[in-house]
């Protein structure tokens, strides 16, 4: 199960708003604020799924291990999109 935190980080990696998160998710603003919220509000399990899977299709992976949670940024495409919602060419390091 993915975290508020989590879900918080993995939208920064990719320079996305809330608003795009939500619009990418196919969830209600107000769900994935729920779901962020560190006061543990309840979302339902499809709400998570479809933001988990927003952000895994974007390059970010969800990470648990002994020493705690976090979220890393795989990869990019051949744009990324930014705040502005136009595409920002990336190139790879060589």
């Amino acid at each position: 199960m993915i975290t508020g935190r989590q879900v918080r980080a993995a939208p920064a990696l990719l320079n996305w708003t809330q608003e795009m998160l939500a619009e990418k998710a196919l969830v209600a603003l107000t769900a994935l604020k729920r779901l962020e919220s560190e006061r543990g509000l309840g979302v339902h399990e499809g709400t998570t799924d479809q933001v988990r899977r927003a952000l895994e299709a974007a390059g970010i992976l969800f990470i648990e291990s002994g020493q705690g949670r976090g979220v890393m940024f795989l990869h990019e495409t051949s744009g990324t999109e930014t705040r502005q919602g136009r595409v920002r060419r990336v190139r790879s390091p060589t």
